[in-house]
C-alpha cells in the first residue's frame, strides 16, 4: 500500500507562491502515476494536475495552467506542486493521490487508490 504525506501549505497573499510536497512510501514510487486534487469548502474535489511515473507527461486543469507546475523526484520519492500567481479562488485543501503501479494518471479522483491527508492552502486578497 502506498502512503502519502503532503506538506507545504499555508497562508499567502494573492500573487504569492507556495510549493507543496508529497512524500511517498510503501511502494516503488517510480512506478506510480500521481495526481494533485483540491477541495474548497462546500465544493466537490476537483482535479488540479497529473504526472506520469517518468515525468514524460503532465496535464493541468485550465484554471491553473501556466501558474502551477507539477513535478517529481523519484530518487527522493516525492512529488511537488509549485504554485505561482496564487488567487483567492485557489483556496482549498490540496491532496496528492497515487494510482496502482503502471496505471496512467487520470483526471478522475475515483481512479486513485492512495491519498494523502491533505494540506490547507489559503490565499488572501
Amino acid at each position: 500500500q502506498l502512503q502519502l504525506v503532503e506538506s507545504g501549505g499555508g497562508l499567502v497573499q494573492a500573487g504569492g507562491s507556495l510549493r507543496l510536497s508529497c512524500a511517498a512510501s510503501g511502494r516503488t514510487f517510480s512506478s506510480i502515476g500521481m495526481g494533485w486534487f483540491r477541495q474548497a469548502p462546500g465544493k466537490e474535489r476537483e482535479f488540479v494536475a497529473i504526472i506520469t511515473w517518468n515525468s514524460g507527461y503532465t496535464d493541468y486543469t485550465d484554471s491553473v495552467r501556466g501558474r502551477f507546475t507539477i513535478s517529481r523526484d523519484n530518487a527522493k520519492n516525492t512529488a511537488f506542486l509549485q504554485m505561482n500567481s496564487l488567487k483567492p479562488e485557489d483556496t482549498a485543501v490540496y491532496y496528492c493521490a497515487g494510482r496502482d503501479p503502471w496505471l496512467l494518471p487520470t483526471m478522475d479522483a475515483r481512479d486513485y487508490a492512495s491519498w494523502g491527508q491533505g494540506t490547507q492552502v489559503t490565499v488572501s486578497s
